[in-house]
């Protein structure tokens, strides 16, 4: 199982939100790149970017930022937020960036997401509100429960799905393994959990439950309640 540490951009910096709401932000760091660079040190093999103001504006908002990272950082990247069409993912990829995370438009344009994965590494972010997918930034809920839109995607050559319970994002609540599990079901494919993280406790529920392939890490991260080195010791067996 792999840990994604998260970086979550807001106007260039490194911030963490609850429930989704940019109105919660809480800044972190002023220079993201510096905590892509220490969880390089610490052993991680990804770092999980989001641009923020990207995903509400539906276009780059935070690229000297991204620019930085891939810089300073000898790190497997994936990033999402805003990334509505083919001539933005090529934008990212010749960055350096490794994989595109594309949300809201899979569920309005999941053809265009079958199609780009035909050539490029693409995962599905599926972010979810009582079990329906959130869109356009979280803002909004739609009318598509969010096992269904997964469904979509099996066999469709996207290399992962990227499951976020959005009542949980933030809140250090625990993460939802159940929806997790119901996801990588409806998908086939590997499934990266994402929305509550608290804890050690939780990272060895996830390993054990054996279909999840890996975790986002953020506030558990940022407000130290969970410690990342211990954690890449125990997926990696050393505990």
């Amino acid at each position: 199982m792999e840990l994604l540490p998260a970086i979550d951009l807001k106007d260039g910096k490194a911030v963490r939100l609850t429930k989704g709401l940019m109105e919660s932000a809480k800044v972190y760091s002023d220079e993201p790149w510096q905590l892509a660079k220490h969880f390089e040190e610490l052993g991680s093999s990804w770092v999980h970017l989001v641009d923020l103001n990207g995903a509400f504006a539906g276009e780059p908002k935070n690229m000297e930022q991204i620019k930085q990272i891939r810089k300073m950082c000898d790190i497997e990247i994936e990033l999402g937020g805003g990334i509505r069409d083919e001539e933005t993912i090529k934008r990212y990829l010749d960055l350096g960036i490794d994989r595109i995370i594309l949300g809201s438009v899979a569920l309005k344009n999941a053809d265009f997401v079958k199609e780009v994965a035909q050539k490029y590494r693409i995962a599905v972010g599926i972010d979810a509100i009582d079990g329906y997918v959130a869109v356009e930034g979280w803002a909004e809920k739609s009318t598509m429960k969010a096992t269904d839109l997964a469904s979509e995607f099996a066999d469709a050559g996207v290399e992962a799905v990227i499951c976020t319970d959005v009542g949980r994002d933030g809140t250090l609540s625990g993460v939802n393994i159940d929806f997790t599990l119901d996801i990588a079901n409806a998908s086939g494919i590997d499934t990266i959990a994402s929305g509550g993280v608290k804890d050690i406790n939780d990272i060895i529920a996830l390993q054990e439950a054996r279909k999840i392939s890996g975790v986002i890490i953020g506030k558990a991260f940022y407000e130290q309640t969970l410690d990342l080195r211990e954690a890449f010791k125990i997926v990696s067996n050393k505990i």
